[in-house]
């Protein structure tokens, strides 16, 4: 199996750019120290009345490497204090066709 795909998009309320970005890279800062990470990468928007104003593409070694660093007590340390009024929906994806 080749490596998955998860895409992160947030809707970030107006004025909470900061914050967002802020949270992106800690939680960014916390995935690349884990085992099956490869990549990820953080894209803003264009227009600004786009519903997700930015997307995270992140690519994993396998769905179950990134499942563990989702289940890692580590990542509550890393959540506490962190803004919970930017919405996200992470999911998981595997390339179909290029």
């Amino acid at each position: 199996m080749s490596n998955v795909i998860v895409i992160n998009p947030f809707e970030v309320p107006e004025g909470k750019e900061d914050e967002a970005l802020s949270m992106w890279e800690t939680f960014a800062e916390y995935f690349r120290k884990q085992p099956g990470y490869v990549s990820t990468q953080l894209h803003k928007a264009i227009n600004p009345d786009a519903k997700f104003h930015f997307v995270n593409i992140a690519e994993w070694e396998s769905p179950q490497a990134f499942q563990a660093a989702l289940e890692n007590p580590e990542l509550m340390e890393v959540a506490k204090g962190l803004p919970n009024d930017i919405p996200h929906y992470p999911g998981l994806y595997e390339v179909i066709r290029t």
